[in-house]
């Protein structure tokens, strides 16, 4: 059954309904420039109801080594999802200064840009499809855009991927019976306004990831 991530949160409620809906990963965005960003110290305090739950999620932006230091000691994510320019050996790198798994995000606008992701499997543990953002865009994601999902129909790939961008919980069915995406993830989706989650959205999105399966290749 595929498994759902919703990301950005920063309220007790939303985190709340996300867990009682199921989802297998919670997201704390820390990126000052977007409107779902919370403070580490926020993050770590809301997040300790997640643990043993939900695998906890810091999304961050081509960090430095200072923050690195700082999400890890104090938020101890499970993973850290990489959504900025980061090289391959930059990820291996934060891998090891962390000791997190890493969600690397990959900007897709066509099959090359999936193809130009590959590398990165050989030191992540998930990558994450997403769509590329509007020239000159101030977020590299959470923008609401999606993507030509049929570039990743009848991919395989070495390990458990995700799906994001544009996802909401009336198409987030179609786009599991396209691309056969183990894994999902939604923010803007969910949210009423930039940054507010509406638990009712997350509870409906989580319903419809798990009334269906991927399609069998």
């Amino acid at each position: 059954m595929t498994q759902a991530k919703i990301c950005g949160l920063t309220t007790p409620e939303a985190l709340d309904a996300a867990l009682d809906g199921g989802a297998a990963y919670v997201g704390a965005v820390i990126f000052p420039k977007s409107p779902r960003h919370i403070d580490i110290l926020a993050a770590r305090t809301l997040f300790e109801r997640a643990r043993g739950r939900a695998q906890v999620v810091a999304v961050l932006v081509d960090p430095d080594d200072e923050l690195l230091t700082e999400v890890g000691l104090i938020l101890r994510p499970d993973l850290i999802q990489l959504h900025g320019a980061e090289t391959t050996e930059r990820c291996a790198e934060v891998a090891r200064l962390t000791r997190a798994g890493i969600i690397k995000a990959v900007s897709v606008s066509g099959p090359s840009d999936v193809e130009g992701a590959l590398p990165y499997e050989a030191v992540v543990k998930h990558l994450m499809f997403d769509a590329r953002p509007p020239e000159g865009a101030a977020l590299p994601g959470g923008v609401g855009a999606r993507f030509d999902w049929s570039v990743l129909s009848g991919r395989a790939f070495d390990k458990p991927w995700f799906l994001a961008g544009g996802l909401d919980p009336a198409n987030v069915a179609e786009a599991i019976a396209v691309t056969g995406a183990p894994l999902v993830d939604v923010s803007s989706g969910v949210e009423s306004a930039p940054g507010v989650k509406e638990p009712a959205l997350i509870l409906a999105f989580l319903k419809a990831v798990h009334a269906v399966s991927p399609r069998q290749e």
